[in-house]
């Protein structure tokens, strides 16, 4: 709108006795529907409009359509609902849309499909190649358990194997043999090689990247082929409502693509970035490459793509038996844990952390580590209550990624210390039945506590952790976030019996903001978006169903019937 015609509407709008809001007119208005704000009080309006990529007004009909000129576009949401759009908390994209560049990975529900997958692959690569399967997570097979090295050598007697699940691996005797694994090799860095009674290495690997030489023979993407996968990804996270995602353990490389994708104006979703950094370096090699990351061009604020922090990884895996726990694990078929004090692995020692955290906070990032046991999040949590004691850290958002096991004391601590919290609900889904079976009932109280960490003011985050493949419920693991909602709200597993701990449960609304303005504020962008407010980004999403209304099973089958990022349409239902 030019000056002249500028000053004519502020005119009308004048004369008509409407506010001079109304001077400014909307290049799209949804009207008729219900528009979930997520503003501090929660309030649900009747329409909003929109105009140059923000939120021009929010609120009733008539205040909306009062902004209507001659070129808006008008959208009648026939009572439709409006939600902002959502944010993943965790994800890591750039590897996940390659995962089946090489070749498809069917569905693995069995020990049995998994030596299939491997046979298959022994048949079309050659002799001594290495063949690894990452993610088939034991916790979601039937046997539940590590398929053995006999099984392994005899899917594939003539290729090195490498069963992965996160840190932790099963391979066969070949990789043993070429990795100079054998029952001679010491230990280091947080790393167990399990053994059997002889003390002969039986396959299994805790950190298993510290031990094994693997060789990728997988065919390697273009640089074309791999930004097409990945905007691929995108427009498939859009389809599901996504807008914003946080990038945690982020490389260089990746960092590289989406800057090319934002200076090519090819991004539709808003990315923070965590910067993976090595736990295996020294404390003097971290300051510096913190500092390092710190003067990065994309740490000034972007609403499209910034650095907010760094990532390390503090303990192993609740899927694989090494997260690092308050209290030994206990003996497990499940996971193979033959001695009665261990307690999982702890990566990076407190006269390490505490420095790496008070560097990071110095710098003014946001420092986030992987921690899923107890014990893991009680010394993320003790390393910042001892920087806290010098410099303030709340300023920088810090975060505990997973965080999995908590305790009363952790949640009281977080809330004190104003740590936030990245959580997956995904795996209460998926392996709530098998941590059941490990640990029992009581000892899962504090099992992603959602409604006391809500109730203690921590800001909690809601996130996939999506690893592998395109496609919300067929990726590992899913990123449909209105599944991810209502295992929040139900506390309900796959393969659960009774819902666990129920306590903990999330309402709708609570539900709604873990995955909207809670991830906005541990993006550093709750200022642009999260909420549906005069100012902020016009993003969101119109939805088949009403999320906070209809039957509480119908949750999982909302999906989007129009996405928009910015105010523009990225995903529109045929």
């Amino acid at each position: 709108m030019n000056l002249r015609n500028t000053c004519l509407a502020v005119a009308l709008a004048w004369s008509s006795g409407l506010p001079l809001w109304a001077a400014e007119q909307a290049d799209l208005i949804l009207h008729h529907g219900r528009v979930a704000t997520v503003n501090v009080d929660n309030a649900v309006a009747q329409a909003l409009a929109v105009r140059d990529g923000r939120i021009l007004r929010v609120g009733t009909n008539d205040e909306a359509l009062a902004t209507r000129g001659p070129n808006t576009e008008l959208i009648d949401l026939q009572g439709r609902l409006v939600i902002p759009g959502l944010i993943d908390s965790h994800v890591h994209p750039t590897g996940a849309c390659l995962t089946e560049f090489d070749h498809p990975i069917p569905p693995m529900n069995t020990i049995a499909d998994v030596l299939d997958y491997l046979r298959g692959r022994a048949a079309v690569v050659k002799a001594g190649d290495w063949i690894v399967l990452r993610q088939v997570f034991i916790t979601r097979l039937k046997e539940q358990r590590y398929p053995t090295r006999a099984e392994l050598d005899a899917a594939a007697p003539n290729n090195p194997v490498v069963y992965a699940t996160g840190p932790d691996a099963s391979v066969n005797s070949l990789a043993l043999k070429l990795s100079n694994i054998d029952r001679d090799t010491k230990t280091s860095g947080g790393a167990k090689i399990e053994r059997d009674a002889n003390g002969d290495p039986t396959g299994i690997l805790r950190s298993a990247s510290h031990y094994l030489k693997t060789k990728a023979v997988s065919r390697k993407p273009t640089q074309a082929e791999a930004d097409e996968r990945l905007r691929t990804l995108f427009a498939d996270y859009n389809s599901v409502g996504i807008t914003g995602i946080v990038d945690r353990d982020c490389s260089p490389g990746a960092i590289a693509q989406y800057s090319r994708l934002r200076d090519q104006g090819e991004l539709s979703i808003r990315i923070a970035v965590s910067h993976g950094v090595s736990n295996q370096l020294s404390v003097e090699d971290l300051r510096k490459k913190i500092a390092e990351i710190a003067a990065h061009p994309l740490r000034k604020p972007d609403p499209w793509l910034r650095i907010i922090g760094i990532k390390m990884y503090l303990d192993g895996g609740m899927l694989t038996g090494s997260a690092y726990m308050r209290e030994p694990w206990g003996l497990s078929k499940i996971y193979s844990i033959d001695d009665p004090r261990y307690r999982g692995l702890l990566y990076i020692e407190p006269e390490v952390l505490v420095p790496v955290v008070r560097a990071t906070v110095e710098s003014g990032m946001q420092f986030t580590a992987h921690s899923v046991g107890d014990g893991a999040v009680h010394t993320l949590l003790d390393a910042y209550e001892e920087v806290n004691r010098s410099t303030p850290i709340a300023p920088t958002r810090p975060s505990i990624t997973h965080a999995n096991f908590q305790s009363r004391e952790a949640v009281e601590k977080a809330a004190r210390l104003g740590v936030m919290f990245d959580i997956q609900p995904i795996w209460l889904y998926l392996d709530g039945h098998t941590l059941l079976a490990q640990f029992g009932y009581d000892r899962l109280r504090y099992f992603q506590p959602l409604k006391s960490l809500f109730a203690a003011g921590v800001n909690v985050g809601g996130g996939s952790d999506h690893m592998q493949k395109i496609g919300a419920l067929r990726a590992v693991n899913s990123y449909d976030p209105y599944l991810g909602m209502w295992i929040a709200i139900t506390r309900r597993g796959r393969d659960l019996a009774e819902p666990l701990h129920p306590e903990e449960a999330l309402t709708r609304e609570q539900a709604l903001r873990m995955y909207t303005i809670n991830n906005a504020r541990l993006m550093f962008l709750d200022d642009q978006i999260g909420s549906l407010e005069v100012g902020k980004q016009a993003d969101f999403a119109v939805l088949s169903r009403d999320l906070l209304t209809c039957p509480l099973d119908e949750i999982v089958k909302i999906r989007p019937v129009r996405t928009y990022a910015a105010g523009k349409l990225v995903f529109k239902k045929d």
